[in-house]
């Protein structure tokens, strides 16, 4: 999928880390550090692992937020939370 950038897509090829997943097709970075993260219910591919008596989540494996198409949808999670009070 080829996009411009805009509001909704970014995709940084200067990045150092670029690409940061295994992402075949349009890479967006616009959600580089994902604003999921804090979801209790996250649509992501996400795991967790326990550190110094914290729990951690682990989101090395998704690619949600980089996939262009789920921009609405994110945004969609983001506006509900906020209404719900971001319950983690």
């Amino acid at each position: 999928m080829t996009m411009k950038n805009s509001f909704h897509f970014f995709e940084n090829r200067d990045c150092e880390y670029f690409p940061c997943h295994d992402l075949k097709g349009g890479f967006n970075c616009l959600f580089c550090y994902c604003p999921m993260y804090f979801l209790k219910d996250c649509p992501g591919n996400y795991y967790y692992t326990e550190k110094e008596d914290a729990r951690i989540k682990v989101c090395t494996n998704c690619t949600f937020p980089h996939k262009p198409e789920n921009y609405g949808e994110i945004i969609k999670l983001l506006r509900n939370a906020v209404r719900e009070g971001f319950d983690t």
